[in-house]
């Protein structure tokens, strides 16, 4: 434990928490550069030392003398929110929401707030960003019923935790933890010492008095949520709001979850009224589909527990320039780069030109292609769209693609081929190494990606 000058500061690295004296470019224990930040020890600017000999509040007790049983939870009155939450709000929870600007966080969380009071538990909505007034007319323009929902203009703090104790509330959202402060530290709102500290106040806060704690918290450039990382590894849960401001629906998506699975997801449609859940999140994807044009394939994503079917549409067209240009939307441009390799190399008759091709790839819907399950519906956009030659509309297809041209099996075969058989797809093309009977759906196996391109010129 580091001890400072009264008026001296340390610097913390954001990505691991490590402490130094002094200011640098680079993290000395991570290596990670340009994230070591400025902390003001306090005002009495010398770390008080911890007594070791106190007894805890509550003496160590053995897991088989706890009551078992599941976990009581809050329940939202939104289904997919309270999907990806693992079935609601658990009490003494904290809970993180990050997203950019404008994608609806605050919208979701009002609406949120609503439905719980009406159902009887008790909500101090906390603001930082906007005043209560504000948030009346923002409840008055979606239509919610938030009339009954206690809000609070506040960022400091001693101020937050007095009336949420005051209230006896329930369910504290904070919006947001960069706006917030507490007194015991020097320095602005946002920077590193500021946000760690309140969060972790705030999480004492629930697990000793019961409240679920909501925060909300800003994303940087990169995408991450802005402030040190161990506000993550501080929360029990934390929540990703996606999506494009020019589309109308948004995802939630878990990437921590304590009390449920992680990579769920949530879709909802962004109307006059609010955020609404998507029950069926296929159908939002497959949508706008047209069939009958070259260049299109249906894959099925694994998002956590559930499968989605999305549609990747591929365009190969003769270069204008030197450079051919290599443009993905939805997929790593990196795994693009592999797959080309892969048919230039190993596609039938010496291989497909694309050397010489501008070539655009697109998961519709704002939708992203991360496991290779998914490599199959790429390949084979590219060959239909350098064929000319459209897919069927009723075909699905699924499987790894290796760097030898062999097609590999995916994983959860057969719930991705029973939700592509609800959805009205009767034939699927896959490893022909993976086993699977799939009710309804006709499958077809594959070696590598030659035998998929003869099938589909066939």
């Amino acid at each position: 434990m580091h001890c400072v000058a009264k008026t001296g500061s340390v610097y913390r690295c954001t990505e691991c928490g490590a402490e130094q004296l002094k200011w640098g470019g680079r993290c000395d224990a991570c290596g990670a550069w340009n994230t070591l930040g400025e902390e003001p020890v306090g005002r009495t600017g010398e770390r008080a030392g911890r007594r070791t000999d106190a007894p805890s509040a509550r003496p160590p007790v053995r897991l088989s003398a706890l009551k078992a049983g599941g976990v009581a939870r809050w329940h939202t009155g939104s289904t997919e929110l309270d999907f990806v939450l693992g079935g609601g709000i658990v009490p003494g929870s904290v809970t993180l929401l990050g997203g950019e600007p404008g994608i609806g966080k605050s919208t979701l969380l009002l609406q949120t707030a609503a439905r719980l009071e009406r159902a009887g538990t008790r909500v101090l909505y906390v603001s930082g960003e906007e005043s209560v007034e504000q948030l009346r007319i923002r409840s008055e323009r979606l239509g919610s019923d938030a009339g009954q929902v206690h809000a609070l203009g506040e960022t400091r703090l001693e101020s937050i935790l007095y009336h949420a104790a005051e209230l006896d509330a329930q369910v504290v959202i904070v919006d947001s933890i960069q706006t917030t402060y507490t007194e015991e530290l020097e320095g602005a709102p946002g920077n590193v010492g500021q946000v760690r500290e309140c969060a972790a106040r705030l999480m004492r806060f629930a697990k000793e008095n019961g409240p679920a704690v909501v925060l909300v918290g800003h994303v940087t450039k990169g995408g991450g949520i802005a402030g040190p990382r161990t506000l993550e590894h501080i929360v029990d849960t934390v929540l990703y709001f996606e999506g494009e401001n020019t589309l109308d629906h948004r995802i939630i998506r878990a990437v921590k979850n304590r009390f449920g699975s992680v990579d769920e997801i949530g879709v909802f449609r962004m109307t006059a009224s609010g955020l609404e859940p998507v029950p069926d999140p296929t159908a939002v994807f497959l949508a706008s589909r047209v069939s009958g044009i070259a260049g299109s394939a249906v894959t099925a994503l694994m998002e956590g527990t559930r499968p989605m079917l999305v549609e990747v549409q591929a365009l190969a067209t003769k270069a204008g320039f030197g450079t051919p240009q290599r443009v993905a939307t939805g997929l790593d441009q990196r795994r693009l780069a592999l797959l080309l390799a892969v048919l230039e190399r190993r596609g039938s008759k010496g291989g497909l030109p694309f050397s010489q091709l501008d070539v655009f790839v697109n998961v519709t819907g704002g939708a992203r292609l991360v496991e290779p399950a998914t490599d199959l519906a790429v390949v084979a956009a590219l060959i239909s769209s350098v064929h000319d030659r459209p897919v069927a509309a009723d075909v699905l297809f699924l499987g790894e693609v290796g760097l030898g041209g062999e097609v590999r099996p995916a994983s959860a075969l057969e719930r991705r081929l029973a939700e592509a058989g609800r959805q009205g797809f009767r034939r699927a093309f896959i490893s022909a190494r993976a086993k699977v009977v799939a009710p309804g759906v006709e499958v077809f196996g594959v070696n590598d990606i030659d035998e998929l391109a003869r099938r589909l010129a066939a």
